[in-house]
């Protein structure tokens, strides 16, 4: 599913009590919640079209986030629309969707529908048919009229289109007029426009009174992957282990390709797992001499970029470790203070445990250790 995007976010949100792109919704920027809706349905690159000299509250929004960049928009919409296609690196043949930063609470199944039908279309857009009734009134002394909502929809974005079909349709719309959306644009250079499934989770952040709605609506476009992790490694001649990143004085060592963390491995390989991506195995091939000796964080600082190319984030993380010895627990709020460091989670998001065989099997004779862990992590819909 291939398809490049382009988020307008260059609007100062005055009925909204200001700039709403930045705003915080459920501990994110309304704009981070669209680029990782489109990371996590596998955009090749994404266009943030933001206002001038909002560089920096961009990069501080998307802080972590991978395949975006950012252009100042122009004084109308479609000013800040052709700036975003212009800074587009695709060829003319491929989708891009055109949203607005303002509905927030996009899903990876809105956007695969729509790359779908813009392959057999001059364009698509997502719409909700009207359901409620429709009044009209001229002016408070006229009588109300009871319009018919027969056939008519409520467009959303994002609009799907060929890339070549909505920069000749832009070049040919007349240059005093302000189009309502993208795909009133290609309607009148003659194109093609279809109907998708909306979402009514795409609601628009028009008002103030929209953000507690968003609000209450955020929860219902992530879903929770959970993914579980194990690794072993035998005990050799030496002075001491490393567990989840911490050193610990032993009468041995662990023997592996790299530092041999236990730990570390298994939480690396739950990531991976919830994430679809093998294990670390294949990311980090034993048989490669790089990888001899290092330091086993950076395998998971791998499979944590992996989540934020996703647009994802780790929830929380449980890790325990299976040995006789050495010790764990008096370096157990070491080993959390130093994995909510890896993984930038608060402490209280991360558990490490330790426990014993009662002295069976490896691990009870004390031939080695294992660990096993579990993870969240939180993906749009």
């Amino acid at each position: 599913m291939s398809f490049s995007a382009v988020i307008v976010a260059a609007g100062s949100g005055r009925r909204a009590g200001g700039a709403k792109q930045w705003r915080d919704l459920r501990g994110k920027a309304v704009a981070r919640w669209s680029v990782e809706a489109f990371l996590a349905a596998g955009a090749e690159e994404i266009v943030l079209v933001i206002p001038p000299g909002d560089q920096e509250r961009a990069a501080e929004a998307l802080a972590g986030l991978r395949v975006w960049r950012a252009v100042e928009g122009g004084a109308e919409r479609r000013d800040s629309v052709l700036n975003g296609l212009a800074a587009l690196d695709c060829p003319p043949e491929q989708p891009v969707l055109v949203h607005d930063s303002a509905r927030p609470l996009l899903t990876t199944r809105v956007i695969a529908e729509l790359v779908q039908a813009a392959r057999h279309a001059d364009g698509a857009l997502p719409a909700l048919a009207v359901a409620d009734t429709l009044k009209r009134q001229d002016d408070p002394s006229a009588p109300l009229i009871t319009q018919s909502r027969e056939g008519l929809w409520k467009a959303q974005t994002p609009q799907a289109f060929r890339r070549s079909v909505i920069e000749a349709a832009y070049a040919a719309w007349p240059s005093g007029e302000a189009p309502t959306d993208e795909a009133s644009v290609v309607e009148r250079h003659g194109g093609r426009v279809v109907l998708t499934p909306g979402d009514p989770r795409l609601l628009k952040l028009t008002y103030p009174e929209d953000f507690e709605m968003a609000e209450a609506l955020a929860g219902a476009v992530r879903t929770t992957r959970i993914g579980m992790g194990f690794d072993a490694h035998r005990f050799g001649p030496g002075d001491g282990v490393v567990l989840c990143g911490v050193h610990i004085a032993h009468d041995q060592r662990l023997i592996g390709h790299s530092d041999a963390d236990a730990g570390l491995h298994a939480l690396t390989d739950a990531i991976l797992g919830a994430l679809g991506e093998g294990d670390i195995g294949d990311h980090f091939p034993p048989t490669d001499a790089r990888w001899k000796n290092v330091d086993s964080a950076v395998f998971l600082a791998h499979a944590v970029d992996l989540v934020a190319a996703r647009g994802g984030r780790i929830a929380n993380v449980d890790v325990t470790l299976i040995c006789e010895r050495p010790k764990i627990k008096p370096h157990r709020e070491a080993m959390r203070t130093r994995l909510g460091e890896l993984l930038s989670l608060p402490v209280s998001a991360v558990s490490v445990k330790a426990t014993t065989t009662e002295a069976m099997g490896f691990t009870g004779r004390e031939e080695g250790l294992a660990a096993q862990a579990v993870v969240a992590l939180e993906l749009s819909a």
